[in-house]
């Protein structure tokens, strides 16, 4: 079986675990450490839902904690695609039932005022370049059986999204200490992760600055208004059903989800 078919079984599987039943890690098959590999399932699978009609919305930056990073075996961050079917409106209420395996972490979410096709030379000119920022939650999930996943793993499978939860402010980048930052996330009242922006990878700005370099040496620079997931703040904790969450993030503001 050629590489191509390799990867194209791998991403069928992916798109049929989402109906409802997880599948064994893929790593295997693609190759252990083969980040292109998983990269082109990654594709793959988004060109299938856009020519289904889904809209790319923004990415999203995952594996941003140094600690993580260490535990997968890997010495960047990896990014996934936004569709606009995983947003949810800020104070929603989610049928848990409709998700695998969700797991939930406190962000930034960010988004850019021009079309970013030159790298910028300094994180002060990056930071000129952002038009809002928010505070977000991200709703990660796995198509991977009990989350038994290395680096190849999430990347195929878009970095294990999920759902994603943009908060009703937009603050901008001069308003906000996105390094010293705290964050705290409730369940039903009661704080089940905690963290600043500095666990992300030192600033989530950094966060955003390797993403627009990524893309732009795959010649898909980011476009003006897409959201960025930059990464979580924090320990990311599983979902429960009839529970709800809510993240406040100092200098930023808060936004909640519920889930039935």
């Amino acid at each position: 079986m050629s590489k191509l078919a390799v990867f194209e079984n791998v991403a069928q599987r992916i798109r049929r675990a989402y109906e409802g039943v997880p599948i064994d890690p893929v790593g295997p098959e693609i190759g252990p450490l083969n980040l292109e590999g998983a990269y082109k399932v990654q594709q793959l699978n988004t060109a299938f839902r856009t020519r289904a009609g889904e809209a790319v919305v923004g990415r999203k930056i995952g594996l941003t904690s140094p600690v993580v990073q260490k535990q997968l075996g890997v010495d960047q961050p990896d990014y996934g695609v936004l569709f606009e079917s995983m947003r949810v409106a800020n104070g929603a209420t989610i049928d848990r039932s409709k998700l695998l395996q969700p797991r939930i972490e406190g962000e930034i979410a960010l988004a850019f005022r021009t079309d970013m096709r030159t790298a910028p030379t300094s994180l002060a000119e990056l930071v000129d370049a952002v038009d809002w920022l928010s505070p977000a939650l991200e709703i990660v999930d796995s198509r991977i059986c009990n989350w038994q996943i290395g680096i190849v793993d999430t990347i195929a499978d878009n970095a294990s999204s999920g759902l994603f939860v943009i908060g009703n402010q937009r603050l901008r980048p001069r308003e906000v200490d996105t390094v010293g930052c705290t964050m705290q996330l409730y369940a039903n009242g009661e704080i089940v992760s905690q963290g600043t922006g500095a666990a992300c990878l030192g600033d989530p700005y950094l966060a955003a600055l390797w993403l627009v370099q990524k893309m732009i040496a795959l010649n898909e620079p980011l476009k003006a208004g897409e959201v960025i997931m930059t990464g979580a703040l924090g320990p990311m904790v599983t979902v429960h059903a009839d529970t709800h969450y809510q993240l406040k993030v100092d200098g930023f503001g808060a936004c909640d989800v519920t889930f039935s």
